[in-house]
């Protein structure tokens, strides 16, 4: 079956997880991992395992526009401003997994909207957005969220530098998620580092204010949501039946990770790249159907 072909500027922890997910899609095939640091472990593993390795950065895909239709960027928030001007002049869809948020927000199992298929740069938004705007969506199409809180916990040993550093834009963008992508009038987040040891899986707190409170349609439509978040992330569950109380709804989820790359509590890092990589199929499936059609 004829694939799309892609690379990875980035090959830290978040770039390195991704080359393992993207080697089982069966629309897409990479070509290359691309860093900056010659003796990352990303790089090595991508030589390994038979990929292109650059540590050129964007350079690599400008010297060689061949390699790829679709470009993920697993780097920072300040690069992909950078980047993105770039493969925007070289045709090339950005996938962008930084909180940079040039391109509109997405998440697999809210964002299909066929329209959205001439995009050239869509943001994956965050981890927590991730895994709680589905569920603020889902409540949102039976019950009209006013306001939506989440509250993202993550064990401290799964937040990297790049985390740490971009923890302001995480509860930004986050915000913004909520509100355009979930539908919520109004959003807020909150992000909580848990240095116990060992260390706890991500947990998702989800606080919803609604203008019609019908129990039984609201706990379907979560049930519905998480099934399909389950379709890519399979340790995504409930932690309990929602809370229902006066025109509040709390929802708890837990994320376990697949244990790719990252250790399986790490599931705030592995949502991204599970969502991303869902995300570039989506696309991949559609620039196939216009090559069929030429």
């Amino acid at each position: 079956m004829e694939k799309i072909k892609a690379a990875i500027i980035g090959s830290g922890n978040i770039g390195t997880d991704l080359m393992y997910k993207l080697e089982r899609s069966d629309v897409i095939e990479l070509t290359a991992v691309i860093g900056i640091e010659p003796e990352s472990d990303g790089l090595k593993r991508a030589k390994e395992r038979g990929y292109q390795a650059f540590s050129t950065g964007i350079q690599a895909i400008i010297d060689h526009p061949e390699l790829a239709d679709i470009v993920f960027d697993a780097t920072s928030a300040k690069a992909h401003i950078h980047h993105a001007e770039v493969l925007k002049k070289l045709g090339k869809l950005a996938i962008d997994l930084t909180p940079a948020a040039i391109g509109p927000f997405f998440s697999p199992a809210v964002s299909s909207d066929e329209k959205s298929r001439e995009l050239d740069n869509v943001n994956m938004i965050t981890c927590g957005g991730q895994a709680t705007i589905p569920i603020v969506h889902a409540i949102n199409k039976v019950a009209d969220v006013t306001y939506g809180e989440i509250v993202a916990t993550i064990s401290s040993l799964s937040a990297g530098p790049g985390t740490r550093a971009n923890i302001d834009e995480f509860t930004i963008t986050t915000r913004r998620g909520i509100e355009e992508v979930g539908g919520a009038d109004q959003g807020k987040a909150l992000i909580i580092l848990n240095p116990a040891d060992p260390p706890i899986l991500m947990r998702d707190t989800i606080y919803c204010e609604v203008k019609n409170m019908d129990e039984k349609a609201i706990q379907e439509s979560i049930e519905n949501m998480v099934e399909t978040v389950k379709e890519y992330v399979p340790g995504y569950r409930l932690k309990q039946a929602p809370l229902f109380e006066g025109n509040v709804v709390t929802v708890f989820v837990e994320v376990e990770g697949a244990g790719d790359y990252f250790p399986e509590y790490a599931g705030n890092l592995d949502i991204m790249t599970a969502a991303a990589t869902r995300v570039a199929e989506d696309f991949a499936r559609s620039m196939l159907e216009k090559k069929s059609l030429i």
